[in-house]
């Protein structure tokens, strides 16, 4: 599995709060909440993202509240892939728990750019800064994890092995 994309990029401890504010919480619709995607640090993501851009990040993206939207909403607007340097735990479940496939790579997050190009290879954790030439290497979820990405969250993935 791959994706590749322009890079949005973001600074430490990107809350969850920032990622989807809590005012627009009152409804459960995905599409209706990722139009509000990360509009509190850049009002302008929704608008620019495309389907398979990736979102690179410093330290411990996702902190703050447990709420499982975070992630949804960055998936449903269409991102490809987050990279950060390290991601707040429950964030990190809950994106595996909704398909959204996330990588932690230091370097990577270090020294990728705002509106880079980069491809990531999941099964092997490459990173490509396509604009850059550069490549960086995280570690690669294992297949059963890989898998319940692949199949869109940990709900798809058990309702096919009924």
């Amino acid at each position: 599995m791959e994706t590749k994309g322009r890079v949005f990029k973001y600074p430490d401890n990107v809350d969850t709060d920032v990622i989807i504010p809590a005012r627009y919480l009152n409804t459960s619709d995905a599409k209706e909440l990722a139009k509000h995607c990360m509009e509190d640090i850049d009002n302008t993501f929704v608008s620019r993202v495309n389907a398979g851009d990736i979102m690179v990040a410093g330290w411990n993206f996702g902190c703050g509240s447990s709420r499982e939207h975070a992630p949804l909403v960055i998936k449903t607007c269409g991102t490809g892939c987050v990279i950060a340097k390290s991601f707040a735990r429950i964030f990190y479940r809950n994106a595996i728990n909704i398909g959204l496939p996330i990588l932690e790579c230091e370097a990577a997050a270090e020294e990728i750019q705002d509106g880079d190009t980069v491809s990531v290879d999941f099964d092997t954790g490459v990173i490509t800064n396509i604009t850059k030439g550069k490549t960086y290497k995280a570690e690669p979820f294992p297949p059963f994890i890989q898998n319940i990405i692949e199949k869109g969250g940990l709900l798809a993935s058990l309702k096919e092995g009924c």
